[in-house]
């Protein structure tokens, strides 16, 4: 199973992007699927979370712009992103934890104007 993650580009301060990763086949056993990014000399960190359960965690600095969503069938996860600004910039990839292994997507380039 891969994921592809799409939906990124270039944007103005202030705009609204809507990122997807859509997996090839079922994943059996999920438990959380999340949108990571990594910004250049950065290291990863993760941006937004949703569990199997439904339950929503985001980093402080995203909370009230960015919202993670998921189909039931736990194929796909978006992130709604809106009010972007310049520090949004950076590569965003999608996980999808799950046992025994993670998945990870490709990523997805996101660069924000001022």
């Amino acid at each position: 199973v891969q994921l592809q993650a799409f939906g990124g580009g270039l944007v103005q301060a202030g705009g609204s992007l809507r990122l997807s990763c859509v997996a090839s086949g079922r994943i059996l056993g999920i438990w959380a699927m999340s949108w990571y990014r990594q910004a250049p000399g950065k290291e990863r960190e993760l941006v937004a979370r949703i569990t199997a359960g439904g339950s929503l965690d985001y980093i402080e600095s995203v909370k009230g712009r960015f919202t993670i969503s998921r189909d039931s069938a736990k194929t796909t996860v978006h992130l709604q992103m809106n009010s972007l600004k310049p520090e949004d910039t950076a590569v965003y990839y999608c996980d999808f934890a799950a046992k025994p292994s993670n998945y990870w997507g490709q990523g997805t380039q996101v660069t924000v104007s001022s």
